[in-house]
């Protein structure tokens, strides 16, 4: 159960206790105590004795390490907010050390900003198949823990899913579809300050990801089997129509993709050599994943002359992994020594 603004809190190991008036970091609060004087405690170190459930609590709190039994703390009162009974579902990712964002482990929040109680699973892909990471039920405009993850597993978290089940208790309410939404997260984006940001949920700036808004699911990339069957054995032909965005989606398009370390990264300060080449060769296959299916497609990746390392990365993994692929050196007019182009099969 979260720690709130407002909640009521005794201290665990030393005399005292208050009302929680706000956040000073993921670890410390500060707590009125009856002689109005704040006094800066662990969040680990309160023991919640009346909670406060207010319409903007969820915006304020982190996980609460408190080693207190349920049986000690009351339930809270359930307090719907006006525009709550639409779904906004989403997953916040916190640098722990954000003046260290080179090498800084990261904390993952579920966010329930809804009137609805909801169950989800977490998952990430692993092969052919799928990792059950976290499985919880969020209550009412609140906000959960996940997982504590280092830089060493964001290839764990290339690909993900969340499946949701939102419901009410004790009363009527509207009926909402089971939601299963996958995202393929820009791991690269977690080496850049500027993704994360100023935010309505968290004192910190946080990297937001969207599983439902406004009761609209987001990125939901699985196809049910029935309806393609029953699609394609109907008259005419079943087509899927696509809209490119740029022209880099055309058909006969080269995509570009600059492997520069100063187009991934805000700083290499921090980062040795082989750091930076990991985080290039990390970009690199995350392209080739994204593009795998779309036969005759050709990618041009930039990635400099220099002393030809990342160059011969990148011809290793081509002839290890990606045998199929016709690889060859990119236009000399337009990339110099400096690119490899690849075509899709």
């Amino acid at each position: 159960m979260a720690l709130k603004i407002g909640d009521k809190v005794r201290f665990l190991d030393s005399v005292g206790g208050g009302i929680v008036k706000r956040f000073i970091s993921k670890e410390l609060v500060a707590v009125e105590e009856e002689d109005g004087f704040e006094t800066p405690i662990m969040i680990k170190e309160c023991v919640v004795i009346e909670s406060v459930t207010t319409q903007n609590s969820n915006k304020n709190s982190y996980k609460d390490n408190a080693p207190a039994s349920q049986s000690q703390m009351p339930t809270p009162k359930i307090v719907e907010t006006r525009d709550g009974d639409v779904l906004n579902l989403l997953l916040a990712f916190l640098p722990v050390d954000d003046r260290n964002i080179q090498t800084t482990s990261y904390e993952t929040f579920f966010v329930n900003d809804s009137n609805y109680y909801v169950q989800f699973n977490y998952l990430s892909k692993q092969g052919k198949g799928w990792i059950l990471r976290h499985t919880a039920t969020v209550e009412p405009n609140q906000q959960v823990f996940v997982e504590e993850f280092a830089k060493e597993q964001l290839n764990d978290l290339e690909r993900i899913c969340m499946q949701i089940v939102a419901f009410k208790r004790d009363k009527p309410f509207d009926l909402k579809p089971a939601i299963s939404v996958e995202h393929r997260v820009d791991t690269v984006k977690f080496y850049k300050l500027h993704s994360f940001q100023e935010n309505q949920y968290f004192e910190d700036k946080a990297m937001l990801l969207w599983i439902c808004k406004n009761d609209k699911p987001e990125h939901t990339f699985s196809i049910d089997a029935s309806e393609l069957m029953t699609a394609m054995k109907s008259k005419g032909d079943f087509k899927q129509p696509v809209k490119p965005k740029d022209n880099q989606n055309l058909p006969n398009s080269i995509l570009e993709i600059d492997l520069h370390a100063n187009e991934l990264l805000d700083t290499t300060s921090g980062l040795n050599n082989s750091e930076i080449i990991r985080i290039q060769l990390d970009k690199f296959h995350q392209v080739l994943k994204e593009n795998q299916g779309s036969k005759g497609k050709k990618i041009v990746f930039i990635h400099g002359k220099g002393e030809g390392v990342l160059r011969k990365a990148i011809l290793d993994e081509l002839k290890l992994r990606y045998k199929t692929y016709l690889f060859q050196d990119a236009s000399f007019k337009e990339y110099g020594f400096g690119a490899t182009m690849i075509t899709i099969k």
